[in-house]
């Protein structure tokens, strides 16, 4: 138990590899976009992989390791994947079959970031299932943070060679609360009769109530999302007025005119503020 998605990856990340060695991740990966340089400041690498769904495959992979022959440079070693990803896409159980397959025939570790892990297990085209989960991965942690809890991620380490002295990163990494049950109950409560997954089925629902009343009103999006991120592209002009009232940010521009934004629903968001939303975007 740690107190947050960017600690969890931090610590996995610099417990697991060595100090010549790297992690691959897509371009919008949380570690790459959203941690301040704190894999860097480990002093790994990144090998990015530009993706327009947010997800990595086996022929991105191999792209890497083919660039990476011998000791003049990084050796790459640690795959890391967000389920769901950064732009709210979400990893079948076919692509995930995929990956652990990959990765297993060519020495490489695989540590998926669940901080809205929730709400991918809960999406609409989801069937992926924690013990799936547990025999694809290598680590994976589940996300209390964005689903429910105060605080509180639960890091999950199924390679039983990577378990070994993992409290000493813990406790290097200030990590090891001397309240650390604080965490502990948190998860007790919200596994206690599938509250995680009834407060990520209202997130995803929220989210699927803004995305089919924005398409109704003809607009676009970035991806396809059935995760509690939707990314809908919209005039500046909208954009500008909309930010008067509602908290969110511009993940991208498309052109002069138009943006895409990113708006993201929790298990707190309330169906009248939703409506509220779609109704001030109809009047725009």
């Amino acid at each position: 138990m740690v107190s947050g998605g960017t600690q969890s990856n931090l610590i996995v990340i610099s417990a697991i590899l060595k100090p010549y060695e790297s992690v691959i991740s897509a371009n919008t990966g949380h570690i790459h976009v959203h941690e301040a340089g704190s894999i860097e400041a480990t002093g790994h690498k990144i090998n990015i992989i530009d993706t327009k769904d947010g997800k990595l495959t086996p022929q991105s992979l191999k792209l890497v390791l083919d660039e990476h022959t011998n000791e003049h440079m990084v050796k790459p070693r640690l795959v890391f994947i967000s389920n769901s990803t950064e732009i709210g896409t979400v990893y079948k159980k076919k692509e995930m079959e995929e990956l652990s397959l990959f990765c297993k025939a060519n020495n490489l570790l695989l540590y998926l970031d669940g901080a809205r892990l929730g709400s991918a297990l809960c999406s609409g085209e989801n069937d992926l299932t924690l013990s799936d989960l547990s025999k694809l991965t290598d680590v994976f942690y589940i996300g209390g943070t964005k689903n429910g809890a105060l605080l509180g991620e639960a890091i999950v380490i199924n390679n039983n060679n990577l378990k070994q002295d993992f409290r000493f990163h813990l406790k290097q990494k200030g990590a090891l609360l001397a309240k650390g049950r604080v965490l502990g109950i948190q998860f007790i409560e919200l596994f206690r009769e599938d509250l995680f997954f009834v407060l990520a089925k209202h997130a995803n629902s929220m989210s699927m109530k803004l995305s089919h009343a924005i398409k109704e009103l003809g607009y676009n999006f970035l991806t396809e999302s059935t995760s509690n991120q939707i990314n809908p592209i919209l005039p500046n002009e909208i954009i500008e007025k909309l930010n008067q009232k509602y908290a969110f940010y511009v993940w991208s521009k498309i052109d002069d005119k138009k943006s895409a934004i990113r708006l993201v629903t929790s298990w707190a968001t309330k169906k009248e503020v939703v409506d509220s939303f779609i109704d001030d975007l109809k009047s725009m």
